[in-house]
């Protein structure tokens, strides 16, 4: 394992990470692989041959913007690929959004259930407008989320129709599609050119059908993602090679992937 991008994991800044984790390890009834500091992150990335990691940070408030863009103009590196946030409730959503791409980065991310939206929300069209016609990534949790009630607010039927009225918007989709929704996924996102990333999933789901969905969809579209410090690079990678997906196929996931999208930026 050498040179892997990771397309979805977490950090905190170390004042935070110092309560962040401990609340959000009792919220989902999980434990985290380290601390939350991007320290932390690093010296996991450095065991086990993870060369980049987007970092996704998540506004739960409109004024948590500022804060989270200058966190993460102080972390961003060769290594650490800050993806910045902003509130679907916020005034100032397009300007934001104009800002996060003007100071430089590659992508935004949101979370329907932290943050309190439905995907296929109408309110949010000028958003996904402005992200997609500034050729941003947007990485979006999608399915399921285990620390919330199982509402609705982001499944396959959603991301769909969302990305026909916004076919160019660069979106990934967290968790394999759709966090334990994987039925769905497979007869409906399943073989599209839709952006999908492995985090948090291959524990959990039929083996059986992570391969179908893997080999079903167009090798292009996988992204490796560990959802740390929730899941680490070496036990996903594990499940992955586990699955026998062939090993051309296991290297565009694992590296070239994660790097052509970071490059379309």
């Amino acid at each position: 394992m050498q040179g892997i991008i990771d397309f979805h994991a977490h950090a905190f800044p170390d004042e935070v990470a110092a309560s962040a984790i401990p609340y959000l390890e009792e919220e989902g009834d999980v434990t985290a692989i380290h601390d939350g500091r991007v320290t932390s992150l690093l010296n996991n990335m450095d065991m086990h041959g993870v060369e980049k990691s987007v970092i996704c940070s998540i506004a739960t408030r409109p004024s948590q913007f500022d804060a989270i863009l200058s966190w993460s103009k102080q972390i961003r590196s060769e290594r650490i690929i800050p993806f910045p946030s902003f509130h679907p409730d916020d005034p100032d959503t397009l300007e934001h959004i104009g800002k996060i791409r003007k100071e430089g980065f590659k992508g935004i991310k949101m979370h329907p259930y932290y943050q309190q939206f439905f995907l296929d929300d109408k309110k949010l069209y000028p958003a996904y407008e402005k992200i997609s016609d500034l050729g941003l990534i947007l990485i979006m949790h999608t399915g399921f989320d285990i620390a919330f009630p199982r509402i609705r607010r982001c499944d396959p039927r959603q991301i769909l129709d969302v990305l026909t009225d916004f076919p160019k918007l660069k979106m990934v989709t967290t968790h394999l599609g759709a966090w334990q929704q994987w039925d769905e996924v497979e007869d409906l996102l399943a073989g599209r050119k839709i952006y999908m990333d492995i985090s948090y999933t291959l524990d959990q789901i039929n083996p059986q059908t992570a391969r179908r969905i893997i080999l079903k969809h167009p090798g292009e579209y996988i992204l490796f993602a560990t959802d740390s410090p929730w899941s680490g690079p070496y036990e996903t990678y594990q499940y992955l090679k586990a699955l026998k997906i062939g090993s051309e196929r296991e290297e565009l996931i694992l590296k070239k992937n994660g790097q052509v999208l970071l490059e379309s930026v």
